[in-house]
């Protein structure tokens, strides 16, 4: 399917190459990385495929811009990434258009998430001028303490591919807010929205070498290369836990300071007295937003046995309806899945589910024959010891669990080595602050299908990581702590 002339004028927008010390480059092989249409297959751009001379160059570009950028003063990078907020906001339809194509998120979604992803520009633009450090008298009288607090150094940030744009929004922003030069790493399959936002930082007034952009087929060749050098000082990475585990082991060498937003399997609890005409459209967004390729999704329902039949039913009705199509197609509400990989998984955790006993209420097939489309599903009756249970699913299926009581809801929620967030839903104050207190998890959505939010630390706990990006606290993941002891007797 060839791209319109729209489509064609967005992707000739985009520079296609390595942004190192503030130019844009060919990677030194000469090599170039595909970038693909989910929806069709189709090729749609080609960019540089940087390897490890790439990335050490990029290096030393963010380590001889480090100590320069880290004196500018607090107000003049806000102002750079308020500027950096109010492109990207006035660009919102192009940028949603080339989020649709590399990644396939419908288009009505993917201007959420621009909308999203500069949110957190504006967010710490702010920040950037609140660092406060402390001044108090110690208990012996002798000695006044002086804290202050000073930039990490040269940071290496690795992206995901399912949210292009907010995950490098996420981690750019507090960075360069904090006084640290970056190393951005998108991800294979979507490097065109971050090459976008490159170029909108360079244009907001950002000096050469603070941002660094290196696209590569080897992730795990030039992040060694990286992680290996004592100049780098900090690492930041979304991704699986398998990943992040591999990258704790090899950071460890030169102790790098990290962040961690790993994998997450999210509960969703329905409990005996939730508002049905709330968990319905709530346990909607939760499971479908980007077509549940998110560490957000809610993977495991779980529904108390007297509301079960009438929620089975009902989500099964409005996910039949969801209307499966090219993200740029009128009305799309679910668009592809990443890749033959993802599509290859989702199907065989369905099969395995089906054949323990599990029962299909609506979908359960691919959709059409070309692209990576799958239909939304909801499944009852699968044993918990699936493996759907215990893995994040990452595409459009609601396994529905039912529990006894509230004491079985909590077990079964926390059974799990993730620990990112739980939504609940019910209509008493008391359980509220019951359930806040009894789920493992970093955040809880209550009576609502949505946690994020750039005013807001998003982050997990146990095998989901740690460390948190947005909020007061995401800024401090990009600072040192200075004590100075002041001796005035």
């Amino acid at each position: 399917m060839a791209m319109s002339v729209e489509e064609e004028r967005v992707v000739a927008s985009v520079p296609m190459g390595l942004l190192i010390g503030g130019e844009w480059r060919h990677a030194r092989s000469g090599n170039e990385l595909r970038v693909e249409d989910p929806a069709t297959g189709d090729s749609i751009a080609m960019v540089a495929d940087g390897g490890p001379e790439d990335a050490i160059d990029a290096l030393e570009a963010a380590s001889r811009a480090q100590a320069s950028w880290a004196a500018t003063a607090p107000r003049f990078r806000a102002e750079i990434l308020r500027a950096a907020f109010e492109l990207i906001m006035a660009r919102q339809d192009d940028l949603a258009l080339l989020m649709t194509l590399e990644m396939g998120k419908p288009v009505a979604e993917s201007k959420g998430e621009v909308a999203y992803a500069a949110e957190f520009f504006r967010w710490f633009s702010e920040e950037a001028v609140r660092m406060k450090g402390e001044y108090y008298r110690s208990p012996d009288g002798i000695t006044k303490v002086l804290t202050t607090r000073s930039p990490v150094g040269p940071c290496y940030l690795i992206t995901p591919w399912n949210f292009p744009l907010a995950m490098g929004t996420r981690k750019i922003g507090p960075a360069l807010a904090a006084g640290c030069t970056v190393i951005l790493k998108p991800a294979e399959q979507t490097p065109l929205c971050s090459l976008a936002l490159g170029s909108i930082l360079l244009e907001a007034g950002l000096p050469a070498g603070v941002l660094n952009i290196v696209n590569t087929s080897e992730p795990g060749v030039i992040t060694d290369r990286l992680i290996g050098d004592t100049r780098l000082r900090k690492l930041s990475f979304t991704g699986s836990t398998e990943v992040g585990k591999t990258l704790m082991r090899n950071a460890s060498t030169n102790l790098l300071r990290l962040s961690m937003e790993l994998g997450g399997n999210a509960p969703l609890i329905v409990f005996s007295d939730a508002d049905l005409d709330k968990a319905i459209p709530g346990a909607i967004f939760a499971k479908m937003r980007n077509g549940g390729e998110a560490c957000t999704s809610a993977n495991r329902i779980l529904v108390h046995k007297d509301l079960a039949d009438s929620f089975s039913e009902r989500l099964a009705e409005e996910l039949s309806k969801m209307k499966v199509a090219r993200g740029t197609v009128a009305g799309a509400q679910v668009g592809p899945l990443i890749d033959q990989d993802a599509l290859t998984k989702v199907s065989g955790l369905l099969e395995e589910a089906t054949a323990a006993g599990g029962r299909l209420l609506t979908g359960g097939d691919r959709v059409g024959d070309k692209g990576y489309f799958y239909a939304p599903t909801v499944i009852t009756g699968v044993p918990r010891g699936a493996r759907i249970f215990r893995e994040e699913i990452f595409g459009p299926v609601a396994p529905i669990y039912t529990f006894d009581d509230d004491d079985e809801a909590y077990a079964l929620a926390n059974d799990t080595n993730y620990g990112l967030v739980s939504y609940i839903f019910t209509e008493s104050f008391k359980r509220v602050h019951l359930a806040i207190d009894a789920l493992q998890s970093g955040m809880v959505g209550v009576n609502q299908g949505l946690v994020s939010n750039a005013a807001a630390p998003f982050g997990g706990v146990k095998h989901s990581g740690f460390g948190r990006e947005g909020g007061f606290e995401g800024i401090q993941e990009y600072l040192d702590v200075k004590y100075a002891a002041l001796n005035l007797s």
